[in-house]
């Protein structure tokens, strides 16, 4: 299990930011004892399981620009990134969660750091997309099939998707290569168990 101060030295954040993690971490907490936003089993391995899992996307792109987190529910991995562009040249993650209690919670979390960051109550297919996002992530939202039918609307000319999946993502890419055109990367999860981080470019439909 990590530790806080492990999470610190394998990642090289700052003193501010890990401060950042620790109240994301307090108000997770907190809220768990009477809302559902994560595994419950999951909340005593917070610097593994969500921080560092949230943490390495930071490290396939750069943390700038306009990001959208679809399916947001408790941050992961949105709120990470805007914890990086606090340290670095900017930018905003657009936080996409439906669900009214998962919604407060990032509000509330995006209050207390100060993340650059704002919380957009609405389901994935009706987010405005504005002048279009540079990066679409997910973390366990939906298959990848799913995921691309939304990000696509959502990302202009040269967005990229990266997308948190399990071990059984070369099914999901072999689906979706049925309706989709796309060039594919991998990036061997830090959290093992077979994960990946899917980042996909050049996005059309088949």
């Amino acid at each position: 299990m990590l530790t806080r101060e492990a999470f610190a030295a394998r990642t090289g954040v700052s003193r501010e930011t890990l401060e950042r993690y620790e109240t994301w971490r307090q108000l997770l907490a907190d809220w768990s004892r009477h809302t559902n936003l994560v595994g419950r089993a999951t909340l005593n391995d917070f610097w593994h399981r969500h921080a560092l899992d949230s943490w390495q996307v930071t490290q396939i792109l750069p943390a700038t620009g306009r990001w959208a987190d679809l399916g947001s529910g408790a941050g992961f991995p949105g709120l990470a990134v805007a914890f990086a562009m606090q340290e670095g040249s900017g930018g905003e993650v657009v936080l996409v969660e439906s669900i009214g209690k998962k919604a407060a919670f990032l509000t509330e979390v995006v209050k207390a750091t100060g993340a650059p960051a704002r919380v957009a109550p609405v389901r994935a297919e009706s987010l405005d997309p504005g002048p279009g996002f540079d990066v679409v992530t997910a973390r366990a939202m939906a298959a990848l099939p799913k995921l691309l039918a939304y990000a696509h609307p959502l990302l202009k000319k040269g967005g990229k998707g990266l997308f948190l999946k399990g071990a059984k993502h070369q099914d999901e890419i072999a689906e979706a290569r049925k309706a989709w055109r796309f060039k594919s990367r991998l990036h061997d999860s830090l959290t093992g168990g077979g994960g990946t981080i899917l980042e996909i470019t050049e996005l059309a439909h088949a």
